[in-house]
């Protein structure tokens, strides 16, 4: 089953043989599905996933974020048949600045942005919900997923803004001085991560991160090297244009991965010039 109120989405992307509800997860409909559903998982995806958007908006952030959450968590807390809830949080938001990269699970932690601080509260929520309900909840820090069907006409997802630009023939805009770095990540990796979390045995939480795991590369890329990178993955080369650094954007980030490869077996398998590609032709292809 797949909910999604499809403000982003496509419902072309959707399996044939999956069953689909048009729906907001903050609604009553939502919580009644997930309490009644008897599912083995959730997987909480839906999110507001835009930094400027949550420096904009942080109430229509937290509502989206927090909000939209809690009411899941209750649901799964009330189901006869409670699922594994498995959250994608954000490896690279919730530790900021406050510690050079990698960054361990148990980094300092000192959001940048609204974004990071929702997504921050949401597994505080997550650790509370187990060791006082006994909910069976995991956290699954991203760091900056890429690849095929990803947006390119919003405003998250360089990878695929970069290659539309690509393929109209138009200036690459970097913001900031394009040293910020960044961990890519291919979906397919972190798809694969989320099928792992969904059965693995896991530790009982004590601590906020005793249930959250990087899924990223622990490699770290800069703004500019990914447009280099992505450029020869392309064959095209378009002028660079840069403007002004953003608010609420962190300067460094880059994940470490050893526990998820220990918990959950998991490891990236996808080299960034090979996922660049894929993700290239994927968009090229009408």
């Amino acid at each position: 089953m797949i909910v999604d109120d499809l403000s982003h989405g496509r419902k072309a992307n959707i399996p044939a043989a999956a069953k689909f509800q048009h729906l907001d997860v903050r609604s009553p409909e939502s919580a009644l599905l997930v309490r009644e559903g008897r599912f083995d998982c959730l997987y909480m995806l839906a999110a507001q996933m835009d930094v400027r958007i949550s420096v904009a908006d942080p109430v229509a952030d937290a509502s989206q974020n927090i909000i939209g959450a809690l009411n899941l968590l209750e649901a799964a807390r009330h189901a006869p048949h409670r699922p594994r809830v498995i959250f994608s949080s954000t490896g690279g938001a919730i530790y900021g600045d406050a510690s050079p990269p990698p960054s361990a699970e148990d980094s300092e932690k000192n959001p940048e942005s609204p974004y990071g601080i929702s997504k921050l509260s949401v597994e505080f929520y997550l650790a509370y919900y187990m060791r006082t309900h006994g909910l069976d909840t995991v956290a699954l820090r991203y760091s900056n997923v890429y690849g095929p069907r990803q947006d390119p006409h919003g405003e998250a997802g360089v990878v695929a803004i970069f290659c539309q630009r690509l393929l109209d023939s138009r200036p690459i805009t970097v913001f900031g001085n394009g040293q910020q770095t960044r961990d890519y990540v291919f979906v397919r990796d972190v798809a694969a991560a989320n099928v792992l979390a969904g059965t693995a045995k896991l530790p009982d939480v004590e601590r906020l991160d005793d249930r959250a795991m990087n899924i990223g590369t622990g490699v770290e890329t800069s703004v500019l090297s990914l447009a280099e990178s992505l450029q020869r993955a392309a064959k095209v080369a378009v002028p660079i244009d840069f403007a002004p650094k953003r608010d609420g954007e962190q300067q460094r980030s880059c994940v470490k991965n050893d526990k998820a490869a220990k918990l959950l077996g998991w490891k990236p398998r996808v080299k960034l010039e090979d996922g660049l590609s894929e993700t290239y032709n994927f968009f090229k292809t009408p």
